[in-house]
């Protein structure tokens, strides 16, 4: 799973990034700072097991802290995108084709409006944030229509000859975007066309982009720099009706390197912080900690693992669950008690589970035990977030 940070210039997109992964990336206060696309790991949390089956687990691909699992997902962190980008202006193409493989998008957006939209800086409440989302849409939805549209015609006379179906054509054109068959067909499901291709005009073929857009790229909005917007801006993109978050990825940040300096103790997602003891602090420090203290008890925390956590668990609808060899010890061929947590979609199945772990498993399943419950489940179990699974397979 990949999720893109995504977003105009200047907006914090790096600093997000920096503040989810603690990857080392250069944050400055001009557009385009981003050039090469980072990569990088953030995590998510996911109750661990460990606590209901009373054992003290020793996770391989994750970690866990007071029986909260800390799964990781990956990051991508694009460079900035302007208007017109689909037509190559700025970095648009190198923008876009990193996007291909993303499941999900976070848009950072300066919901301070104290950005243009070409990311140049300006006062906050200078300008109106809605413009972010409004625009970043667009963009991704005139990629997918250029994209459908280059050549189209000719394919759409074939398909007028052979009798081909517009999801296999769409399916071929855009396979690459990890836009799979799927989210083609529900695409087509929700949007009026003509039967016959040659008749397919600009409004069908954008009206067609931006449903496949919110099926293969869905995406919530991160209103950055929340501590010094005004209220009103946040209601304006609250009003918008997409998923939206208050985000202070500057604040994240800056209390993740607190943390790892012994200065304060943070878990992230929590709502606040705690200055270690002994700890001296001029009062520069002292004044900072306090403001950041009091826009995280306003906001109900930094937003950033909010954002994370929505995606995975609510955009994507992705479980936890956890696979072992051994149904009484939890173990894997290590003796590692719980070592693996994987995230899955709702609707996997003991089968495609086996598959996950190893082709060998799925191709030669046999069955599967639920080891909370002792129960032998067949192919067709439909995975429950949390489940323990046991996978039995011809040797």
């Amino acid at each position: 799973m990949q999720i893109g940070i995504v977003g105009k210039p200047n907006v914090g997109k790096t600093t997000f990034f920096g503040a989810a992964t603690m990857a080392p990336v250069e944050i400055a206060n001009y557009p385009f700072t981003t050039i090469v696309a980072n990569k990088g790991i953030g995590y998510v949390r996911s109750a661990c097991p460990c606590k209901e089956l009373g054992v003290q687990c020793t996770p391989h691909n994750s970690s866990c802290i007071n029986g909260i699992r800390m799964i990781p997902i990956e990051l991508l962190d694009v460079a900035g995108l302007v208007p017109d980008a689909w037509q190559g202006k700025g970095l648009g193409n190198q923008f876009l084709d990193d996007l291909r493989q993303a499941d999900a998008l976070i848009n950072v957006i300066d919901v301070s409006g104290s950005t243009n939209i070409e990311g140049v800086l300006g006062k906050p409440g200078e300008y109106d944030p809605r413009e972010d989302v409004k625009f970043l849409k667009k963009e991704i939805e005139m990629w997918i229509k250029d994209i459908i549209n280059n050549g189209f015609n000719k394919i759409a006379r074939t398909a007028r000859m052979t009798g081909a179906n517009p999801e296999t054509i769409l399916h071929e054109r855009l396979a690459g975007l990890n836009i799979t068959e799927t989210h083609i067909k529900a695409a087509l499901k929700t949007t009026s066309f003509p039967e016959d291709l040659t008749e397919w005009n600009d409004d069908v073929m954008l009206a067609l982009a931006k449903k496949i857009r919110e099926y293969s790229k869905p995406m919530i909005i991160a209103m950055n720099k929340a501590d010094i917007a005004p209220k009103s801006n946040i209601k304006l993109v609250e009003a918008m009706g997409d998923t939206s978050i208050i985000t202070m990825a500057e604040t994240e940040l800056a209390l993740k390197k607190a943390n790892n300096a012994k200065i304060v103790e943070y878990i992230p997602g929590e709502r606040s912080f705690r200055i270690c003891e002994n700890v001296k602090l001029s009062d520069a420090q002292k004044n900072a900690l306090n403001y950041m203290k009091k826009n995280m008890e306003e906001y109900n925390g930094t937003g950033i693992q909010t954002c994370l956590e929505k995606v995975a668990f609510e955009v994507l609808n992705l479980i936890t669950v956890y696979p072992v060899e051994d149904e009484n010890k939890y173990t894997d061929h290590f003796g590692r008690v719980l070592p693996d947590a994987y995230l899955v979609p709702k609707g996997f199945t003991a089968k495609d589970l086996a598959y996950k772990v190893h082709s060998d498993l799925g191709n030669k399943f046999i069955k599967a035990i639920n080891v909370k419950t002792k129960r032998t489940i067949g192919a067709d179990y439909k995975l429950l977030n949390g489940d323990v699974i046991k996978i039995i397979a011809n040797r």
